[in-house]
This record gives C-alpha cells, sequence and structure tokens, in this order.
C-alpha cells in the first residue's frame, strides 16, 4: 500500500474548506484510497491534554485517557477523507461505532509515531459502511490501536446488509448516573479537539443538515462514559462503542453500568425520559 508520510499535525481547521467542497461534487467511485498516513515522533501537548480531561470530565493526570490519541488521530482520517479519489461526500457522513485497544497505559512524556488507513468498505441496510484503521507506537512498540466506523446513507437491498449483532443480556447494574449535559459542550468539544462539524455547533447550523437542535460528539460521549471508570481500568484493554441516536443538546440522559463477566464491563447511555438508547458499549480486560 503506498504510503505518505507527514511533516506535522494536518490542520482539521483548514481542512474545511475541502470537506465542503469535496461533499458537493458528484462522484462515481466505488473504492476507498489506498493509502496510509503516517506521523512520526509527535509529542503530547500538556496543555491540551488539560483542556482535553476538563471537557470530557477526566482528572488531570499525565498518563492519556485511552480515548485521548483519538485527538491525533482524527486530523489523519479527515486528511485521508479529503484526498480526491475519496467516494463519498464527509458531510453526509454518520459515525456509528468506534473500537480502541489500549495495549498498555500511555504517558504525556512519550512521543508517538502514528499510521492510519482505510479498512473495509461493507453493505449496510442504509447505504454502505467504511472503516478507518489507525496504529499508534512507541518506537516499534504498538500500544494503541482505532477502528472507526462510518455510514454513508443511500439506498441498498436489505438482502445485502450484513446482520445486526445480537444484543448483550442484561446484568446486575454496577452503578447508574443522571448527566445534564449543556447546550455548549458541542462548542466547548470542538474547541479542543478541531471536530467543528456544524451540526455540534448551534441550533441554526444544526438544522441546515436535518437536526432539530445541535448534537454532541459521539466522541465526546464516549470519553465522558470512559471517564465513569477512573481508578478501576486494566492497564490494557479494549472499549468498543456503537453510537446509536444523536444526543440533541441540552440534554439529560442516563448512564448505566453492567459487570456481564470477570474481564467484561457492558454500559449504556440513554435518554432520560423516553429511555432511547444513545450509546451502547463495552469494556474487556485483555
Amino acid at each position: 500500500m503506498p504510503s505518505r508520510n507527514l511533516s506535522h499535525l494536518p490542520s482539521s481547521f483548514a481542512m474545511y474548506p475541502k470537506v465542503l467542497a469535496n461533499s458537493f461534487k458528484k462522484k462515481n467511485l466505488s473504492a476507498l484510497p489506498n493509502l496510509t498516513l503516517t506521523l512520526n515522533a509527535t509529542s503530547i501537548d500538556r496543555k491540551h491534554l488539560a483542556a482535553y480531561n476538563t471537557v470530557c470530565g477526566f482528572t488531570q493526570s499525565d498518563v492519556l485517557p485511552a480515548t485521548y490519541l483519538h485527538m491525533l488521530v482524527m486530523p489523519l482520517q479527515m486528511a485521508l477523507m479529503v484526498e480526491e479519489d475519496f467516494p463519498f461526500p464527509m458531510l453526509g457522513l454518520v459515525h456509528i461505532a468506534n473500537k480502541i485497544t489500549q495495549y498498555r497505559p500511555v504517558n504525556a512524556c512519550e512521543k508517538v509515531n502514528i499510521t492510519c488507513r482505510f479498512g473495509d468498505l461493507k453493505p449496510h441496510d442504509k447505504g454502505q459502511q467504511f472503516a478507518l484503521l489507525a496504529d499508534v507506537y512507541v518506537g516499534n512498540e504498538l500500544i494503541w490501536s482505532e477502528e472507526t466506523i462510518y455510514l454513508y446513507r443511500q439506498a441498498t437491498a436489505k438482502s445485502e446488509a450484513k446482520p445486526e449483532a445480537e444484543k448483550p443480556k442484561a446484568a446486575t447494574p454496577v452503578f447508574n448516573a443522571l448527566w445534564l449535559i449543556p447546550a455548549d459542550i458541542g462548542r466547548r468539544y470542538a474547541k479542543v479537539s478541531g471536530d467543528s462539524n456544524p451540526i455540534h455547533l448551534y441550533n441554526t447550523t444544526a438544522k441546515l443538515f436535518g437536526f432539530p437542535r445541535a448534537i454532541a460528539h459521539g466522541m465526546w460521549t464516549k470519553a465522558k462514559c470512559l471517564s465513569m471508570y477512573e481508578g478501576r481500568l486494566p492497564n490494557a484493554f479494549v472499549l468498543d462503542v456503537q453510537f446509536k441516536l444523536p444526543v440533541l443538546l441540552p440534554a439529560k440522559v442516563g448512564f448505566q453500568s453492567t459487570v456481564n463477566s470477570k474481564v467484561e464491563t457492558h454500559f449504556a447511555v440513554f435518554d432520560a425520559k423516553s429511555g432511547k438508547p444513545h450509546v451502547a458499549g463495552m469494556i474487556k480486560s485483555l
């Protein structure tokens, strides 16, 4: 697979004009770009880490939350998706799942090497889904990996769709919490993450894309879930989530955690009034 080495972390903000331009182009492509992006010897900005910890609900520490490295991976993902031969308009994509594997804790003093590439393109009952894959190394040691799944909505035969996995059976609740999510959390997370998709910023901009109000970032919600387990996480684990219905801001949501086995805990975020699901996830020890 062809590889392109980057000299610095791409600016998400600087790529937005290209995101907009590519979203309105008609494309007749049926394959994902065959390209790997690499970024070596990247340092962790401690001020940025502190800001991330604050907005996502983590305590301040030099040990990175497992979700933090997505902050460094996401600009590479965007850079892949603004390639001329990327087949889908970015503004039409729906983030449906994210799986992070932490092989060991990562300290802010460590420099990391990042690779990012496309994974499989598959049929979905609502269109087509594709994966973005990332690996993060310290030296030659693999310390973290991520699989991000996006959906491009389009008409397709249901017979082509991959059947949904069975939902895990309910177990005894460990604890429950009620979150009052403020209306500005999308803007606050956008400032830290660089993900300034207009659906997350204001009601007026979200309405342009069919949402009645601004919606929370899926990766903020995932990070907030992870923060509920601080101090109780193993050194190596998988953090896997599926994003369900969007969280309309401001929001009152419930968080529930259930221990399914010695190595596996399931959690969910749901609307506090209707019970409709927003996130379903799992933490599994390695």
